[in-house]
């Protein structure tokens, strides 16, 4: 391609870039921070953790506040939980296994009506007044099927 057919604009892109007539370019890097991973404490994981776990709490705004990665606390936070559910045997706090036994006749009758509420998954039960356990067991056990 002649030199004649180049457009105006193109004449940049022939024309020495540096004073002595070499077209290279050295590249520059400027780093800012600390330029390798931080390593945090034990200690001071566990207070960034308590302090997202405080009710109201932000995750968000706790690590901005901190300076980390939302998703870096919210895997402190899936460390901390798996770490308490394996002290107390693998169950989560605030649960409890329960067992029926004795499926047989009625509850003694009270003056007060009681009543129980029970919540598995999606399905809530609530039962009001005097219960027959059979029945409570047979509802309880239905339950336990659904979805399996």
């Amino acid at each position: 391609m002649s030199r004649a057919s180049c457009k105006d604009g193109d004449k940049d892109r022939h024309t020495p870039i540096l004073e002595d007539g070499s077209d290279t370019l050295r590249r520059v890097e400027i780093i800012t921070g600390t330029g390798r991973r931080r390593r945090w404490s034990t200690d001071a994981k566990a207070a960034i953790v308590a302090e997202s776990f405080a009710p109201g709490a932000s995750v968000s705004a706790v690590a901005r506040r901190h300076d980390i990665s939302p998703s870096l606390l919210f895997l402190w936070r899936r460390q901390t939980t798996r770490a308490k559910l394996e002290e107390h045997g693998g169950m989560p706090s605030g649960f409890v296994p329960v067992a029926i036994t004795d499926c047989g006749g009625k509850l003694p009758l009270c003056e007060e009506q009681g009543a129980i509420e029970i919540e598995v998954g999606a399905v809530r039960i609530r039962v009001m007044g005097t219960v027959d356990r059979r029945a409570l067991c047979e509802v309880l056990a239905a339950v336990g099927t659904v979805g399996r």
